[in-house]
């Protein structure tokens, strides 16, 4: 219980869902937490649980579409902890529009690129000083397998996630030579609220993912030593809903 003893992570989107399951699952591990997410509340409650359990974390809400906000808490975090180990870029906007390909605006795909890959693309220029520093960084991003099929009428979900995944394999190339490397995760998972009326689960497992049980887990084997020699991969803890593809 102690892969990550001593290192200091960043989680976007930490303050629900699979970002939540990651903070704590990352502080059970040993590391010391930076929790980022858009709502307060959400990034105390989450800080509650770890400390309650004795582990160790800092809040810091931030809207990742902000440069400004991005450059604060990573400056925050390395004045608390005096570095940063491991980023994962989980956030991304939970209002994301449906387009069909022929009606999409610019302003709706402007909006899925400043809160995918752009904000992605910030965190990970203001986190690389830190994470080369450490000497053996890891960043993880979140993708999706909408993207990777071409799922119908999730075009500027679609063509954001997969620039995350452009971006993730260009700095793997880039950043190897600094002992850093830079992965994605492609999750099938229950994200949603309870109430949400979602199609049956299509995989070879016939159900969908459990952010604690199935999709943190994942990200914390390429946040640890057991992944270091894997970079630029997307991973799919899918069920087998997309086996080969994504490669």
């Amino acid at each position: 219980m102690a892969r990550l003893n001593g290192k200091v992570a960043i989680i976007t989107g930490a303050g629900r869902g699979i970002g939540r399951a990651t903070a704590k699952l990352f502080a059970a591990e040993g590391a010391k937490v930076a929790v980022l997410s858009r709502t307060p509340a959400n990034v105390d409650a989450v800080v509650a649980d770890i400390r309650a359990s004795d582990g160790m974390a800092i809040g810091l809400p931030c809207d990742i579409a902000n440069a400004g906000e991005i450059k604060a808490a990573v400056e925050k975090v390395v004045a608390t902890y005096g570095g940063i180990d491991i980023l994962v870029n989980n956030a991304f906007d939970s209002s994301a529009p449906f387009s069909s390909i022929i009606d999409l605006s610019m302003e709706q795909l402007q909006r899925n690129f400043e809160m995918g890959p752009i904000a992605y693309l910030r965190m990970m220029q203001a986190a690389y000083p830190h994470l080369k520093a450490s000497g053996e960084g890891r960043v993880i991003n979140f993708g999706s397998m909408a993207g990777v099929i071409g799922l119908a009428g999730y075009g500027p979900y679609n063509m954001a996630k997969e620039a995350v995944r452009a971006l993730t394999r260009t700095a793997a190339r880039e950043w190897g030579a600094d002992k850093i490397t830079v992965n994605n995760v492609l999750p099938v998972a229950e994200t949603w609220e309870p109430e949400t009326n979602v199609p049956p689960p299509a995989n070879p497992l016939g159900r969908y993912g459990s952010p604690e049980d199935d999709i943190a887990p994942v990200v914390l084997f390429l946040a640890s030593k057991d992944a270091q020699f894997l970079t630029g991969y997307s991973l799919t803890p899918d069920g087998g809903s997309i086996i080969d593809s994504a490669r």
